[in-house]
């Protein structure tokens, strides 16, 4: 199949042809091999869930309503509501930074609950982006 090229070497069209077959080959076995570590992935991170066929004959009508894994309740999200106005209501003027440090947050875990609030009139700013500072209406 593959000759030495110092012995016996082969003419250019032939060795291109070799070469391109080679080729070939090498991509379509990473390609399979993508493919399998891909569905391998998938199958990992859906493992959690349980097919819907299967949730339907626990009981589950609404299968849909799954909780994905690390997702809050919205106990858990009012309660950070809460705790949000409630430092707000002590420290007024404190920007993001300093109230995800006395409450142990991102602002990512914030940043629509406190829209929320703004747009509700519960929370008002001064400010902007990073220099916003908050406030609770009285």
């Amino acid at each position: 199949m593959w000759r030495a090229a110092c012995y016996c070497p082969l003419p250019m069209g032939e060795f291109e042809a070799q070469l391109n077959s080679v080729v070939q080959d090498f991509v379509a076995r990473v390609s399979e091999l993508a493919r399998r570590a891909a569905i391998n992935t998938l199958e990992q991170a859906l493992s959690g869930y349980p097919p819907a066929t299967a949730a339907r004959e626990l009981g589950n009508t609404k299968v849909a309503s799954r909780r994905r894994p690390g997702r809050r309740s919205s106990d858990e999200l009012n309660a950070l509501q809460d705790a949000f106005v409630k430092h707000v209501k002590l420290n007024p003027g404190q920007r993001i930074e300093e109230i995800n440090k006395a409450l142990g947050t991102t602002t990512k875990d914030l940043a629509l609950r406190i829209r929320k609030l703004v747009s509700d009139g519960v929370v008002r700013t001064k400010g902007e982006r990073r220099g916003t500072q908050y406030f609770a209406k009285n």
